[in-house]
């Protein structure tokens, strides 16, 4: 059982950085994703940036550039370092780790996570 402990959110003026970082608690193994989610009030959560077992990454059309997602191996943490915010940034950001099994299934694990608020 894998356990996700998120950090970094906070309040900033629009143009302003943050940094969110998520600590995975447990062993990873196979083929996995771990990233962030984000959900505004009144809207449905959507993927922000996740970073593959392989290294790969991907982000979502939004981020434009603003955001990169990295890890750090030996503490088992990925970060998100978000620059260029925008009003439309504010949400709660969600840790998620994807595990994919060789049968295509799909398990989430989500951290608890954090409030990011830009002030225009």
């Amino acid at each position: 059982q894998v356990h996700l402990v998120e950090s970094g959110g906070g309040l900033v003026e629009t143009g302003g950085s943050l940094r969110l970082s998520c600590e995975a608690h447990g062993s990873i193994i196979g083929s996995w994703a771990m990233g962030f989610d984000r959900q505004s009030p009144g809207k449905q959560r959507e993927p922000v940036a996740a970073i593959h077992n392989d290294g790969g990454r991907n982000y979502a059309g939004f981020v434009q550039g603003r955001f990169a997602i990295s890890r750090d191996n030996a503490k088992n943490t990925v970060y998100l370092q978000m620059n260029s915010l925008l009003p439309e940034d504010t949400a709660v950001y969600y840790c998620v780790l994807r595990q994919f099994s060789d049968s295509g299934k799909v398990t989430n694990t989500w951290g608890q996570g954090t409030q990011v608020t830009v002030s225009s």
